[in-house]
């Protein structure tokens, strides 16, 4: 009968799961470009989801989304300024102090312009997609040496399945780090599309990464350097890979022959070490955020995804004045319900959040930066007294045996 509405089960949905025959359902159907004629069958919306729409809907009203601020112009500014300091001081000074001080000033660069290139990677921030596209290249790929196309790639499977441990890569750091026991039983990421070996090497680092977090912390940035040429030089499909290369290669240009500017390796060691322990402040911070947050296996299912972003994340309390140091995410859960919202509007809508979740009973968790750190290595000394654990049947070898045979 025509204009009968054809319907469809979330069964039979997961049938076409495939990337040559890949359906999606949005609210109970489809993008209307690519409706395939079928609706979702007995489609509902939980009524926390309904509440959280509203929201978005008052937002959107209100021209929220739209309303950036300056952030980007003062952040910029911001980043330019530190860039002529730190090149005054080792190119002009002589003193060490003044060598000390320049690798402090380029961990703070590096901190500010990451934000920059996470707020354009969310949403626009200049006056074009052009311009926007420019600033992701120039605050990511040229002052920070990461490229905003792996960022991208992970971020986006980030803020779907937020906290899965096999579909969230920003928790897949096995052999170094695992937050929960079910990394134990070698979980296949289906991300990377490999198994995360839970082998001997493994079982030995993370049985003390409750006291290796921090000093991995700061040498973090060199995996990102390495996972950024990684997907650069892959053969997976990257958009605007030479752009991204390109970026890369001023990144590699202009900071080796900065450090070799300074008069000696011991003074070059030293600016590298302090830059990225200053920088090491915001992977800390990242892994704050999620770490000792819940977390499951598997992928989050049609309705609960407004309670995964409550369980899997932790917001980090501080006064307004620090918000241009946390570059807005510390309110993590207001950021990961409403991605496209510039950080200048964060803190208004926290309260808001707050009642939501008060209101449907979902755990809202704000810590300050102290006991969010606390919670982290807790988090982390448990599993690793978990891995310690020689009945656990991973495989050995003498040197697990070695150091663990007495605890």
């Amino acid at each position: 009968m025509e204009g009968e509405k054809r319907y469809i089960s979330a069964e039979e949905l997961k049938e076409h799961n495939k990337s040559w025959d890949l359906w999606i359902s949005i609210q109970g159907k489809y993008l209307d470009k690519l409706f395939t004629g079928y609706h979702l069958k007995n489609f509902e919306v939980s009524e926390v989801s309904k509440d959280y729409r509203r929201l978005v809907s008052e937002f959107a009203k209100a021209g929220m989304f739209e309303k950036k601020g300056h952030v980007a112009l003062f952040s910029l500014t911001a980043v330019a300024l530190l860039f002529l300091v730190v090149l005054y001081g080792v190119l002009r000074c002589d003193s060490v102090w003044a060598h000390l001080g320049s690798a402090i000033l380029l961990g703070l660069l590096w901190m500010q312009s990451a934000y920059v290139g996470h707020d354009s990677g969310h949403y626009q921030v200049m006056t074009s997609r052009g311009y926007n596209k420019l600033a992701q290249i120039l605050s990511g790929n040229c002052l920070t040496g990461i490229s905003i196309a792996w960022w991208k790639w992970t971020h986006n499977a980030h803020h779907i399945a937020c906290n899965s441990l096999d579909h969230d890569p920003d928790l897949q750091h096995i052999p170094v780090f695992a937050v929960s026991s079910h990394f134990f039983s070698s979980l296949t990421s289906s991300f990377y599309g490999r198994t995360l070996n839970f082998d001997p090497l493994a079982r030995f680092l993370v049985s003390y990464q409750h006291w290796t977090y921090y000093p991995v912390m700061i040498v973090a940035r060199v995996n990102l350097f390495v996972q950024t040429f990684l997907l650069l030089f892959s053969n997976r499909s990257v958009p605007d890979r030479g752009f991204n290369i390109m970026g890369i290669l001023v990144f590699w240009t202009w900071f080796p022959l900065l450090v070799s500017c300074l008069p000696n390796w011991p003074e070059r060691i030293m600016f590298v070490l302090a830059s990225f322990a200053v920088t090491s402040i915001q992977h800390v911070q990242f892994t704050l955020n999620h770490f000792s947050a819940n977390v499951y296996v598997g992928l989050p299912t049609g309705n609960d995804w407004f309670e995964k972003q409550t369980s899997g994340t932790i917001d980090i309390s501080c006064p307004s004045m620090m918000d241009w140091f946390f570059g807005g995410l510390q309110f993590q859960l207001e950021h990961h319900l409403f991605p496209r919202l510039p950080r200048c509007h964060l803190r208004k809508v926290s309260p808001l959040v707050r009642e939501l979740c008060k209101k449907h009973k979902l755990p809202y968790r704000s810590l300050s930066f102290w006991e969010a750190n606390k919670s982290t290595i807790r988090t982390l000394r448990t599993a690793a007294l978990q891995a310690r654990d020689l009945t656990n049947p991973a495989p050995k070898n003498l040197l697990w045996e070695a150091f663990n045979t007495h605890g």
